[in-house]
């Protein structure tokens, strides 16, 4: 059985990642990039669906950590007979793809065991192995081949790669997995100590560039050295999370695949990095996402892979047991295809954040903005699935009426501060009009707050969002009735959950955890009406939730005390950085998106009082 997943850790090279847990066992990596097909897949299933538990024999005590500033990961194993050190990282990637693992002992004289099981295809194909030399071995099944080397002797049994040695103190034993198509020769073997040098040197570079120099640092740098982590590298697009189906209830059906790159997380993206300094990172996810968008407005999508294809065909794998015995494991994700308004403020919020933060783009990159807006005009009066990509029926979401109201408003803002040519006149009267209709029929008098749809009674955190996006100001009283109820009705131990799940509403068994980007959202929301001490608080509070090594699933389980959903999760992190920077700054990035809708906002509050 997999781990709680608090007890992993995340190596990776900037195309993949492979999950590392406390035990020594690496159950989760997909083989060449984060969206490929796993070959170590324990992490839904069992040690037969392929890992690579490398450890010592005996019983132990464990502490690990990341090397100061890199994504090296340290584990160190403390058994009666000494004290060894495992050292995990890939190197950023070259021609090939490597997981290089170093066994250093410490202090007296350790038995380690290494067991090494490749299964390709989510753990359903057995390779075929033969020999590569004299200390490899050579893995390949179709399109995919793995090259296997080590400094100690191995052997098979039971379709499996068997290492036992034992080290004294002083001496280190190495192993290397390389990954490449098995149309191709076989590659060079990496050098494991050089290979170290030159991936620590890359991360702690990397993280000197950092701007940021406010409290929390460390916590800081961990969610950016992790959102770097998770950047495909060939083009640029952010991946959610490096894993599949782990569930947002232990035992139920809400397990989806999260390797790709939505275009909800384009702002946050775009400004944890611009904010922190990353402006050559914040560049290449801009022009991922122009990219990926191009195309027929009326194609666009809410995720994509990561190279911008927009086929993400959803199935399930029957093989595997799933985490904790939650299925079905599915990949891909049909959530794709679904119609979610808010992206498209998404998108124009991230656009015109780059251009005030002085990425120029081309006047090609325009005309589609302007084309899209053309194209949100005929839809945004439509029903939808909503940010949280419910599986029931389509309603008129609050929240992604006032993201619409945000593509509009960022549309306007783009002509009015740098020059940008469109039907201006245009854009403000159904900016207006749409945010009339949001005061009107999206709040609830009675209730004194806005709500998760027209016509509902039910609350819904992504509605703190409201005066984040500069919709209303965050004094104004259906703001502060809105943040009222969700304190009232969605908290649990001072976590925020998204809504209350009931069939009705997504079509599933109800129940999941505290989703902890909400519960960054509710600091903000303290902090914008003065309650700072309490923002503080709190996200102090949620500090303690990441793991030992710094790292967030998508959400928290106040009742069980434990991470659930795809781990590490981007919009944690993102979250995360968000709001150290809206605590620490003056100018801070909820000043920045909100300054945008700020003037409207306000006009319309006096409007509608």
């Amino acid at each position: 059985m997999a781990l709680p997943l608090d007890s992993y850790a995340m190596i990776g090279d900037c195309e993949t990642a492979a999950l590392v847990g406390r035990d020594g066992s690496i159950d989760w990596l997909c083989w060449p990039r984060f969206d490929s097909q796993a070959c170590f897949a324990a992490l839904l299933g069992s040690a037969h669906n392929g890992r690579w538990c490398l450890a010592p024999t005996s019983d132990c005590v464990v502490e690990r950590r990341y090397r100061d500033q890199t994504l090296v990961l340290e584990t160190t194993f403390e058994t009666a007979e000494g004290v060894v050190t495992i050292i995990d990282f890939m190197p950023v990637r070259d021609e090939s793809s490597d997981l290089v693992r170093l066994v250093v002992c410490r202090k007296g004289r350790v038995k380690l065991r290494s067991e090494l099981t490749l299964r390709f295809d989510y753990g359903n194909v057995v390779p075929w192995v033969t020999r590569a030399g004299d200390d490899a071995l050579r893995a390949v099944a179709g399109p995919h081949k793995v090259l296997f080397r080590s400094s100690t002797p191995h052997h098979g049994e039971d379709l499996r790669t068997i290492n036992e040695f034992v080290l004294a103190e002083g001496e280190t034993a190495w192993f290397t997995l390389t990954y490449c198509p098995s149309h191709l020769p076989d590659p060079a073997a990496v050098q494991p100590h050089s290979a170290l040098e030159s991936t620590v040197e890359f991360w702690q570079q990397w993280a000197a560039r950092s701007s940021y120099d406010g409290h929390w640092g460390e916590a800081v740098q961990r969610s950016l050295i992790t959102l770097k982590a998770l950047t495909y590298a060939p083009t640029g697009g952010v991946c959610a999370a490096p894993t599949t189906s782990l569930p947002e209830l232990i035992g139920g059906q809400r397990n989806w695949d999260y390797r790709y790159c939505w275009l909800r997380d384009a702002t946050l993206t775009l400004l944890a990095l611009m904010d922190a300094g990353y402006y050559e990172e914040a560049r290449a996810w801009r022009d991922w996402l122009l990219r990926a968008a191009a195309g027929s407005p009326d194609k666009i999508q809410i995720m994509y892979r990561l190279d911008g294809e927009w086929r993400l065909p959803e199935q399930e794998l029957p093989w595997l047991s799933g985490y904790e015995g939650s299925k079905p494991v599915r990949v891909g994700n049909a959530a794709s295809g679904q119609l979610q308004l808010d992206v498209f403020g998404e998108l124009m919020d991230a656009l015109y954040q780059a251009r005030a933060g002085g990425l120029l783009e081309s006047a090609a990159g325009w005309a589609f903005q302007v084309a899209l807006m053309e194209h949100l005009e005929n839809v945004w009066s439509e029903p939808d699935e909503g940010i949280w990509e419910v599986r029931g029926p389509r309603r008129h979401f609050t929240h992604s009426k006032v993201m619409a109201w945000v593509a509009l408003d960022r549309a306007v803002r783009s002509a009015e501060e740098f020059g940008m040519k469109g039907p201006v006149t245009r854009w403000r009267e159904l900016r207006a009009r749409i945010h009339r209709q949001v005061c009107d029929e999206g709040f609830d008098h009675a209730r004194g707050s806005f709500v998760q749809y027209f016509g509902s009674k039910e609350l819904d955190a992504s509605l703190l969002l409201l005066p984040l996006v500069g919709f209303l100001p965050a004094e104004d009283p259906r703001i502060r009735g809105t943040v009222r109820a969700i304190e009232r009705e969605l908290l649990v131990d001072g976590l925020v959950r998204r809504y209350h799940t009931t069939p009705t509403i997504d079509g599933l068994p109800a129940g999941e955890g505290a989703f902890l980007p909400c519960s960054f959202w509710f600091a903000d929301s303290l902090l914008l009406q003065g309650r700072r001490s309490e923002a503080v608080e709190l996200f102090e509070h949620l500090l303690t939730l990441r793991n030992d090594v710094g790292l967030l699933a998508e959400e928290y389980d106040p009742i069980q005390k434990r991470q659930l959903g795809n781990f590490p999760q981007a919009f944690s992190h993102l979250a995360l950085v968000g709001t150290a920077l809206n605590l620490g700054r003056s100018a801070n990035p909820v000043q920045q998106r909100g300054a945008a809708g700020d003037g409207d906002g306000r006009r319309a509050q006096q409007e509608t009082r």
